[in-house]
């Protein structure tokens, strides 16, 4: 583990980046080859924008741009969904204010060697890892009885009640948004929820520093994620999410109080393969910093196992997918090789 977090690093480094933070060629994503890799001169991805309230509606317009979305480029930003621009401006303040408050006391909340919960910037699994230019708070949010509430802020004193509300709301959404993909698929609307059953939900709050040389480091390593959907409140200003498309990268772009919601491998799994779970990384600003709150959403590790839908394997359309179970070791390991985890299950 470091004993340094990227944030202290970055105020001290004098225009000098320490080599495990300089990205590597071939980390590019997993020796493919990739058409543009330089962010200042990446086009906007067009994803679409869909509205939440119409979701839960018999919209089929609204369904068929949803299920768009989630077959080419494996997100969208949603807006309209119910949670007020001054609220997320607290989620927003009490991240800033995490970040904000002294090393010290941010350190209370501060990792063990071998666990992702806590304060704390990458794992290290192997010597030669290059390590993501940002430092992060991870917490299991849901279910409660899973939480580690040592690990949660007592700075800023509201950290926790703002939070909580914020985490109810997406719990709602994430219900509602399930149930549209399997509607968008003219499946029974609980077919996927079946699979997600109790649910687990991680919250990730990310601080990208200014870097004097971004070109040579990533905020986050190309990756997909291991859900079945991440909500992302983006930061209210500065850019930085990346994703690749028929081997190009975009940016995505920032829509003021839109939620970006883009989806895992497990989804991709569930869907056998209809839905994508889009590779993405982060860039980081030579100037402003960044700070982001993604909250995943999987099933269980201890108990589900995904598998394809019943309905959607058929002899036009066989099994893609071998019965699939995601551990946060699994997942990281992969992370930190520049491999994606669904290909090991891939038939």
């Amino acid at each position: 583990m470091n004993n340094q977090q990227v944030q202290e690093i970055a105020r001290e480094c004098n225009n000098k980046i320490p080599e495990r933070y300089i990205r590597k060629q071939h980390e590019e994503y997993g020796g493919r080859h990739v058409t543009n890799t330089n962010a200042s001169s990446l086009p906007t991805a067009e994803i679409p924008v869909v509205e939440f309230s119409l979701l839960t509606s018999s919209s089929q317009v609204e369904l068929d741009k949803l299920k768009s979305a989630v077959t080419t480029w494996g997100c969208f930003q949603v807006i309209n969904h119910g949670i007020d621009s001054s609220f997320l401006d607290k989620v927003h303040e009490i991240t800033r204010l995490f970040f904000k408050v002294p090393a010290e006391e941010k350190r209370k909340c501060l990792r063990e060697e071998n666990d992702v919960e806590g304060y704390g910037n990458d794992t290290v699994y192997f010597d030669q890892q290059t390590i993501d230019w940002t430092d992060r708070l991870y917490l299991t949010v849901l279910p409660h009885d899973q939480r580690k509430l040592e690990f949660w802020p007592q700075s800023p004193s509201d950290f926790r009640e703002v939070l909580d509300e914020y985490i109810s709301k997406i719990d709602m959404m994430n219900e509602i948004v399930q149930k549209a993909l399997a509607r968008s698929l003219n499946l029974e609307e609980d077919c996927f929820l079946k699979q997600y059953g109790r649910g687990k939900m991680e919250a990730r709050f990310s601080y990208y520093p200014p870097c004097p040389w971004p070109a040579k480091v990533l905020g986050i390593k190309p990756h997909a994620d291991a859900t079945v959907i991440t909500f992302l409140l983006q930061d209210k200003e500065v850019e930085g999410l990346e994703i690749l498309k028929d081997d190009q990268w975009f940016r995505v772009p920032i829509v003021p109080d839109a939620l970006t919601i883009n989806f895992g491998d497990e989804i991709e799994i569930m869907s056998n393969g209809i839905f994508k779970s889009p590779v993405h990384r982060v860039s980081v600003n030579s100037e402003k910093e960044r700070m982001t709150l993604a909250l995943f959403c999987m099933p269980q590790t201890e108990t589900n196992i995904v598998v394809p839908v019943e309905e959607l394997v058929t002899d036009e359309t066989p099994r893609l997918y071998k019965d699939a179970t995601y551990t946060l070791d699994f997942y990281f390991e992969n992370y930190q090789h520049h491999r994606r985890p669904i290909d090991t299950y891939k038939i």
